[in-house]
């Protein structure tokens, strides 16, 4: 199918890589459709893009893949709603601000995780109460 977006232009997905946002993101609560898109296989950071609204687009990170300890407890209520079988279809990724004139300020999004279920397809966003977890977690600060 064909995706028109702002940022990326006009581009072609296959149908089964559209997330269904059952727990929808906080603040865009009628959206429902995005699709990770990835500039490179070894990028990252990848796009998290609706699929109904051309203009909006998140830049969003696996912090499994920076240096640092994040652990992500699934309540089961989410487990349930997700319809999460394994670990395994698991993937978390976290939504980055990065600023323009400033790139070294990039913060990560810890408190409210991405949520996908690769078998599925169906996604949401939770919050971590009582985690300690930041919403605005500075991501250069950390790394090694």
């Amino acid at each position: 199918m064909k995706l028109n977006t702002l940022r990326f232009g006009e581009i072609e997905i296959e149908e089964n890589r559209i997330f269904d946002f059952v727990l929808p993101i906080i603040g865009f609560d009628k959206l429902r459709k995005f699709v990770i898109l990835e500039p490179s296989k070894d990028a990252l950071f990848k796009w998290l893009q609706s699929a109904e609204d051309p203009a909006l687009a998140f830049p969003i990170i696996s912090v499994a893949t920076l240096d640092f300890d994040y652990t992500v407890d699934l309540p089961d209520s989410t487990v349930e709603e997700l319809g999460i079988k394994s670990a395994e279809s698991v993937l978390v990724m976290n939504i980055t601000s990065i600023p323009q004139d400033n790139p070294k300020g990039t913060t990560i999004n810890l408190l409210a995780p991405l949520i996908f279920n690769v078998e599925n397809n169906k996604a949401g966003q939770i919050v971590l109460s009582g985690s300690g977890y930041d919403i605005s977690f500075p991501m250069f600060k950390e790394l090694k």
